[in-house]
C-alpha cells in the first residue's frame, strides 16, 4: 500500500484499518508528500500503528502485521518482483505519482513497487484523487491501464443514500477491497441499496 500527497488520507486510514483488522499483512509506503498529507489532514506525526489506526492502538498482532517502509529505500523487499503478494493500492494517488508510475520510474519505493507490481502481473489499484484532469493525466491514466494498472478514482456512491462522511469513505475502501479480492462487509454495493430501499433519485 502506497500514501502519496492527494488529499484524501482518509481513504488511506480507512483502508489500511479494514485490511489489518481482516488479518492481512501490509507492507507501507508513505512518501514525502504523502507525510506531510497525514499531518495535514489527520495529524499524524509519526508513522506507526497507533498513529496511522487510532482504531488499532494497542493491538499487537494488527502491529506486528504493519510493515513500514522507508521511501527512499529502493533495496525494500517490495521492490523485487520475488516479494510476492495479492496486490498493490496506491490511496490516495497524486498526479505526481500517477506520472512516474506511468513511465516506470523507480526513483523512490513507491515507483518502484509500482513497476514491479505491473511487470510481474500483479493488481495495482491507482486511487487518484485530485481535479480536473489535465491532458497529461488522461494520458498517464492510459498508460497505466494499457500496463495493466486499474484507476479507480475516489468518486464514491451516492445510491446507499450516505448519512455521513464515514459513510462515503467506506465506499471508497469498499470499492479497493472489492478490486482486491478482498471480502469485507461495508455496505458499499448496489444490492445493499435495494435491500435498504435507498434508491438514487430520478
Amino acid at each position: 500500500m502506497g500514501i502519496s500527497g492527494a488529499s484524501g488520507a482518509v481513504y488511506a486510514r480507512r483502508l489500511l484499518e479494514c485490511l489489518l483488522a481482516a488479518g492481512h499483512e501490509v507492507h507501507l509506503v508513505v512518501t514525502e508528500f504523502g507525510r506531510r498529507l497525514l499531518a495535514d489532514e489527520l495529524a499524524v506525526d509519526r508513522l506507526d500503528l497507533s498513529t496511522l489506526v487510532p482504531a488499532l492502538a494497542g493491538d499487537a498482532d494488527a502491529a506486528a502485521r504493519l510493515v513500514i517502509h522507508p521511501h527512499k529505500d529502493v533495496g525494500a523487499v517490495i521492490a523485487s518482483g520475488s516479494f510476492l503478494h495479492d496486490g498493490m493500492v496506491v490511496v490516495p494517488c497524486s498526479s505526481t505519482a500517477l506520472g512516474y508510475i506511468a513511465t516506470g520510474s523507480g526513483g523512490n519505493l513507491l515507483g518502484r513497487a509500482a513497476m514491479v507490481t505491473l511487470k510481474e502481473r500483479r493488481r495495482l489499484i491507482l486511487v487518484h484523487r485530485e481535479s480536473p484532469l489535465s491532458l497529461i493525466d488522461i494520458r498517464n491514466m492510459e498508460a497505466v491501464t494499457l500496463a495493466g494498472g486499474v484507476i479507480a478514482p475516489a468518486n464514491p456512491g451516492w445510491y446507499l443514500g450516505p448519512r455521513s462522511l464515514d459513510d462515503l469513505v467506506d465506499f471508497v475502501a469498499g470499492k479497493c477491497l472489492d478490486l482486491l479480492d478482498v471480502p469485507h462487509a461495508l455496505k458499499t454495493r448496489w444490492e445493499a441499496a435495494a435491500q435498504s430501499n435507498a434508491h438514487p433519485s430520478r
